[in-house]
């Protein structure tokens, strides 16, 4: 098994990352604004300042996260869209899953939203994950 290249997984990670963070902007703020805002308003809560520079390096984590997965995966399953695909899903569950099912179960997230989000967050992960694989190579 060859070591984990770091340098790779970073610069993978920040693409896919982008790519994660692109994906977010279009759909909150052209899709889904107007549901997002009822949500919220309904909630009597609004984005904290400096919520969006929160939002983008979250986005970069959960692409650097994808990328360190797939390397992870890597020498198992081997290398290719495959593993990346199998990666993404995982961290799809952990990174968007978990926590939307959390919001929506209390009450946070409307049914709507929750499918939202969720489906949206698994085919934004297929495509940062294969789009950051393809710049990961072994160390």
């Amino acid at each position: 098994m060859g070591k984990i290249n770091w340098g790779r997984v970073f610069l993978g990670g920040v693409v896919a990352g982008v790519v994660v963070d692109i994906v977010d902007y279009v759909v909150h703020t052209y899709v889904i604004a107007a549901q997002d805002a009822a949500s919220m308003s309904a909630l009597g809560v609004h984005l904290r300042p400096g919520a969006i520079p929160i939002f983008l390096v979250e986005g970069l984590v959960l692409g650097i996260a994808a990328i360190w997965a797939y390397a992870v995966a890597r020498p198992r399953y081997g290398a290719g869209p495959k593993t990346a695909v199998i990666t993404a899903v995982g961290i799809w569950v952990i990174g968007d899953v978990l926590p939307n099912v959390g919001d929506w179960a209390s009450g946070i997230s409307p049914t709507n939203l929750f499918w939202i989000d969720t489906l949206v967050g698994l085919a934004e992960l297929i495509i940062a994950s294969l789009v950051g694989a393809a710049l990961y190579k072994e160390a």
